[in-house]
């Protein structure tokens, strides 16, 4: 004799499966983040912790790529260390002038010693600049900002 209490949650984990199966087939994905870093840290933490917060996360090549990359793949986030080689500012202001990846926020950063890099990132136009230190311990509530509609 069947037991109906196994037969019930075997039906139950065949739903489960379609449903997975489904959703996969219909598109279901993670939100896209691109990262330009170029140190280690905090550069490896921050796509860890965007993994971690279920973003798919491209490793943007260059910074003479990065703007190509937004434009081509339609990131919800970009996250950029500014101290990575290459004109980074300019690469933010080519985002910001382009209409067609202009409303892409940008969050840009840099070690806590260097905070006139951050003001000027902003006058680039990224959306948020901030220090590595804000980055490690308050990620979440940066993209929550960067993520608010102007």
């Amino acid at each position: 004799m069947i037991d109906q209490n196994q037969t019930q949650k075997s039906a139950a984990k065949n739903c489960f499966a379609i449903f997975l199966i489904a959703g996969k087939a219909v598109g279901v994905t993670q939100p896209l983040a691109i990262v330009l870093h170029e140190r280690l840290m905090p550069g490896s933490q921050l796509v860890n912790r965007l993994q971690d917060l279920n973003y798919r996360v491209l490793a943007a090549d260059s910074a003479e790529t990065l703007a190509t990359s937004v434009k081509l793949e339609t990131p919800l986030l970009v996250f950029v260390d500014l101290k990575a080689p290459g004109d980074i500012l300019e690469i933010i202001a080519q985002i910001k002038a382009d209409t067609t990846t202009a409303h892409v926020p940008i969050i840009a950063f840099a070690p806590d010693t260097e905070l006139p890099l951050t003001e000027a990132a902003k006058n680039s136009g990224a959306n948020l600049a901030v220090a590595d230190s804000a980055v490690a311990n308050h990620l979440p509530q940066l993209i929550d900002q960067a993520l608010l509609v102007e």
